[in-house]
């Protein structure tokens, strides 16, 4: 009995160490696909075509050797401090601005003034012709984030409480006199100034109450902020200026992307650009559904004389301190992409 239970004994000692001998070898293997972890930081939502992009899309496609671990919300890192965490290796990936790269290098600026990119496919132009690479490098170089993909977030247009039989417009012009009620801070205002209409800083809390009341005549905003405010209620008509077509850009940490072998790194920059063209599609059937929306509520939707207003408005910075930053000739190969 003494010498079946030893043997017992041994049996299951033998099975246990070959077990865990198994465990051990298997462990590498688990955790070689998921290796890189890669933490997207956003002040948006979990519902944010953009989130929804890259959550859907892009973390699918490089599920084979990282995991995407998105933080909406800034709940991770605060809005506009993403890129210093990205620089910093605290962060691996962000949804980044044209105007907070402006404020590490002004040059960028003229991704952020109106009527530079003229729709969703100047944009994608734009960010793959090789006028962007300076851009980038320096970003690389200086900063450690690499851009990865253009995302398209939507149009701004001129929405007015008057109808068009009263003010009808078709230029810069149309617009003089107009209150027009534009975010406060100085590049917003004189972009205002340089659709032709009188701007009027305000909160945006405001703007419904202002509307109703006459206080202003108008305001700029993308199609699905004018349905989601309700805009449409106190206002008759919205000329189709698309004075500034919004983007952001997936950044992506330098130091991590240099740890990537090459086909690592070709899915990481399919990823990221397959993501963008899905919310851009997504976001671009939107807007055309919301002016099927807004027709049907009453307004009046036509598009304005947009090279009037283009020509203005680029005279304008051209002729002003805002285009100082703006390295010579881009402008030009930028207009030479568009229609």
């Amino acid at each position: 009995k003494e010498k079946t239970m030893i043997a017992k004994l041994k049996r299951h000692c033998l099975t246990s160490i070959v077990a865990v001998s198994v465990a051990v070898t298997s462990l590498p293997a688990l955790a070689g696909s998921h290796q890189i972890k890669l933490r997207m930081s956003t002040p948006a939502s979990a519902t944010d075509a953009r989130s929804v992009a890259l959550q859907e899309v892009f973390a699918p496609a490089v599920a084979g050797f990282a995991s995407y671990e998105a933080h909406y919300n800034g709940s991770l890192i605060k809005q506009n401090s993403e890129l210093e965490a990205i620089a910093s290796g605290d962060l691996e990936m962000s949804i980044t601005s044209a105007q907070e790269l402006a404020q590490y290098f002004p040059e960028f600026s003229i991704f952020a003034t109106g009527y530079v990119h003229q729709n969703a496919a100047h944009q994608v132009a734009v960010f793959n012709d090789d006028l962007m690479k300076p851009f980038k490098k320096k970003v690389e170089d200086e900063l450690g984030v690499k851009l990865l993909s253009i995302m398209y977030l939507g149009r701004r247009h001129v929405n007015l409480r008057q109808c068009r039989d009263e003010v009808n417009v078709r230029t810069p012009a149309d617009l003089a006199g107009v209150n027009l009620r534009m975010p406060g801070t100085d590049a917003w205002q004189f972009l205002g100034k340089a659709l032709g209409a009188n701007p009027t800083p305000m909160a945006f809390t405001e703007i419904y109450t202002a509307l109703s009341t006459s206080s202003v005549d108008g305001q700029d905003n993308p199609l699905p902020t004018v349905v989601d405010a309700k805009f449409y209620e106190v206002t008759c008509q919205i000329a189709l200026t698309s004075h500034l077509v919004d983007l952001n850009y997936v950044a992506f940490s330098k130091a991590v992307w240099d740890g990537l072998s090459a086909d690592q790194q070709a899915e990481v920059q399919s990823a990221a650009e397959v993501a963008a063209e899905s919310g851009r599609q997504n976001q671009l059937q939107k807007e055309a559904d919301l002016v099927s929306f807004l027709v049907e509520k009453g307004m009046e939707i036509y598009e304005p004389d947009l090279a009037a207003f283009r020509n203005h408005v680029q005279n304008l910075y051209l002729t002003t301190s805002a285009s100082e930053p703006w390295p010579e000739g881009v402008l030009d190969k930028i207009n030479a992409l568009g229609n």
